[in-house]
């Protein structure tokens, strides 16, 4: 009988899974080592305050998602719902201002946010992102922009669009969400539940709504990009002009305003043609969470995307084996030399395994083809009488004879 299950909206990664994981792992950290992005890692759980101050504690990350919870000390601790406050933090604390500017930082780790799980969104969810800090030139959103598309083309993920839009400034922002609220507060008695709260803590979030009883009065919406100031829109068109003239495609999105408070003018995300998470991912400018935090005034630009979605949308990427290339065929008076034949062979980087389980020659070969290896070194009484071991191609089924000291050097110059 069973007698424990994984947590609700978690998973347990192995197998075929779990090399495809590793692969889009290993591509994502190649692709930052290319454009010359360091790797920074910060604690799984912070202050709750911090997530508090940076998301916006009226966002439905802080108000339904976030993992609180008080330590023996008394203090109140969450889990990490996002990766761009403990970077922020991360970078003021540790004084990362004194290498100069811009700083460009990845990060990939686990998140957790209380959601419904389903495909591609999972209550504990490996996270990738990247943050470009200290520039405000729209050249650092076309950054990241090309990063995204490097990033989708080497993971082979097809029919995607940008979608990009302006959510303003400080200076601009309460312009637009007074008009909005005028336009929706005739329509409230119309709205979810969840819009009709909004209206009154976070009436941006009336555009994200994914009700269909909310849809149909999105279209009508005024826009931000008509209430947005002179710098702002000013930049606006800085960065699509950039992307014009460099021929990277995009969408004026004019609903887009993403679930995080911290985002200033740009904000933008990736739509997948495929599932229900249509935005694959998403991103923008954060201009005042350093300064909110207790830095210096200093631009930034981000964006993060969950590891299984990413799988999910590069489905056609090629996934190379990681079978064993060796497998050592002992006999009762060959164990010892077969285990220290199998160090050996390890120590010189040859993936290898061998017998633990006393198994006969046709079950050791059997579990050999199982294991998919490329070749059976057999090693027999004659073998060890005769210092020759039997090497056997598991693909072509040829055999030939190698001598003990020349096995390591036999396998490194043949191919699988």
């Amino acid at each position: 009988m069973l007698l424990f299950k994984r947590p609700k909206g978690t998973s347990d990664i192995y197998g075929t899974n779990m090399l495809r994981t590793k692969r889009v792992e290993g591509i994502l950290k190649e692709l930052m080592l290319n454009w010359g992005y360091s790797e920074i890692r910060t604690p799984i759980f912070e202050s709750t305050e911090l997530f508090d101050r940076s998301v916006g504690d009226t966002s439905d990350i802080v108000q339904k998602e976030m993992y609180t919870f008080r330590d023996k000390g008394g203090r109140s601790l969450t889990l990490r719902p996002e990766g761009t406050a403990p970077v922020v933090r991360a970078y003021l604390e540790n004084s990362l201002t004194n290498y100069g500017k811009p700083m460009r930082l990845f990060y990939l780790g686990p998140m957790f946010r209380y959601e419904k799980p389903q495909a591609g969104r999972m209550r504990q969810f490996q996270q990738f992102g990247i943050e470009l800090i200290g520039s405000s030139s729209p050249l650092a959103e076309v950054e990241v922009f090309q990063i995204l598309m490097d990033m989708l083309d080497r993971l082979n993920v097809k029919d995607w669009q940008f979608h990009i839009n302006t959510v303003g400034c400080q200076n601009c922002r309460d312009e637009y969400i007074k008009a909005l609220k005028e336009y929706y507060r005739p329509l409230l008695p119309n709205l979810c539940s969840d819009c009709q709260r909004r209206f009154e803590t976070n009436v941006l979030r009336l555009l994200d709504c994914k009700n269909p009883q909310c849809a149909p009065y999105k279209k009508d919406a005024p826009h931000f990009i008509d209430h947005v100031c002179e710098d702002c829109k000013r930049h606006f068109d800085a960065v699509t002009s950039s992307l014009d003239a460099l021929h990277i495609p995009y969408v004026i999105d004019h609903y887009l305003v993403r679930g995080l408070d911290y985002y200033t003018r740009t904000a933008f995300e990736v739509k997948y043609r495929e599932g229900s998470q249509d935005a694959l991912l998403g991103g923008g400018r954060y201009d005042l969470l350093i300064e909110q935090f207790g830095g210096n005034p200093t631009p930034a630009i981000g964006f993060a995307v969950s590891i299984e979605r990413l799988l999910l949308a590069s489905k056609d990427l090629d996934t190379p084996s990681e079978h064993p290339l060796v497998y050592v065929v002992t006999f009762d008076k060959s164990r010892l030399q077969g285990a220290e034949l199998a160090f050996e062979l390890r120590r010189a980087g040859i993936p290898t395994v061998t017998d633990v389980m006393g198994r006969n020659l046709s079950n050791q070969m059997k579990e050999a083809n199982r294991l998919g290896v490329c070749y059976a070194i057999i090693i027999g009484e004659e073998e060890l009488k005769v210092n020759e071991f039997t090497v056997k191609d598991m693909k072509t089924g040829e055999q030939h004879l190698v001598n003990r000291e020349d096995i390591r050097e036999y396998i490194l110059s043949h191919s699988c």
